[in-house]
């Protein structure tokens, strides 16, 4: 299975690498399929949680005879039930994603993949949400090991859009009905309203969040590519808009300054919250960065 570019996405040595890694959360949302995830149901498990009078209907076999012997009265072990998580991947597919060499998509639908193996290979639910204008909702969740040939196909099958409305996309998906679970938001976080929209859009989300922003050198200094120099006409790739400038020291400063400030946003809203943030360079392979973000093994947020 390859990209529209034709370098490979479904790597059986690149999956088989990243399904050493583990997802966890704190605490996933209850009202899912019993799997590996803490949540604070109680019910069946493996691991204590606490001692409750019996009552009529508890399981027999879950008395504390030895409380019995030695108060005269029924208590019954309770378990920590462990459940599925829901995994939401947002995957963006506007324009300034596909617009360079290497595209940022490339590298983006590979995390897509890696973060969809971890999790399906712990029996968690993943569901992929491309967006660029609107969220694409056409797919259902996807569970256990057998579905990672779907979901794969279902990335590689993932097409460029036009322009981002990222804010508006997360404000929507804020307001869906969905069990509480674990939000990867692969993006380059780009949007023509500004950062300020994109992080209050964020912290509307009553899940645990993963943000993976996609970058390319030049995005922190411009005059890494050859043509930004002297008088030149840009245009934005998703508006289809034109703007002439001229390259001057204090116009770089003042981008740098800026696109900082774009930066500095992203990693006070992951620290605030306690969510992850991965910035992946999209012009190096892709496994030893997520490497650094799994350190160990595992990743818990």
């Amino acid at each position: 299975m390859t990209t529209t570019k034709g370098s490979p996405l479904f790597d059986p040595s690149f999956v088989e690498q990243v399904q050493q890694f583990s997802l966890r959360v704190a605490q996933a949302g209850k009202g899912g399929r019993l799997a590996e995830q803490k949540t604070s149901a109680r019910g069946q498990g493996l691991e204590f949680a606490d001692f409750k009078p019996y009552v009529a209907g508890d399981d027999l076999r879950a008395i504390d005879w030895n409380i019995y012997r030695r108060l005269g009265r029924v208590f019954v072990r309770v378990f920590e039930e462990q459940q599925d998580l829901p995994v939401y991947i947002l995957l963006d597919l506007s324009a300034s994603m596909f617009l360079e060499h290497p595209a940022r998509i490339n590298a983006a639908k590979q995390v897509a993949l890696a973060l969809g193996a971890i999790a399906l290979n712990q029996h968690d639910a993943v569901t992929l949400l491309p967006f660029a204008e609107r969220l694409q909702m056409q797919h259902k969740s996807l569970s256990g090991k057998h579905q990672l040939l779907r979901l794969a196909q279902l990335i590689n099958e993932t097409t460029q859009q036009d322009k981002t409305s990222l804010a508006e996309v997360l404000s929507e998906f804020a307001g869906f009905p969905l069990r509480q679970g674990l939000v990867v938001v692969i993006s380059d976080f780009f949007d023509n309203q500004g950062i300020a929209p994109v992080v209050d859009a964020l912290g509307q989300l009553r899940h645990r969040l993963l943000m993976v922003q996609l970058t390319q050198p030049w995005d922190s200094d411009p005059t890494l590519q050859s043509d930004i120099s002297g008088d030149v006409r840009l245009q934005d790739c998703e508006t289809a808009q034109y703007a002439d400038m001229q390259i001057t020291p204090e116009l770089l400063a003042n981008y740098q300054t800026a696109y900082q400030a774009f930066n500095q946003a992203l990693t006070q809203l992951a620290e605030g919250r306690g969510a992850g943030l991965l910035r992946l360079n999209a012009s190096q392979a892709v496994l030893p960065q997520l490497t650094t973000l799994f350190g160990h093994g595992g990743l818990r947020l």
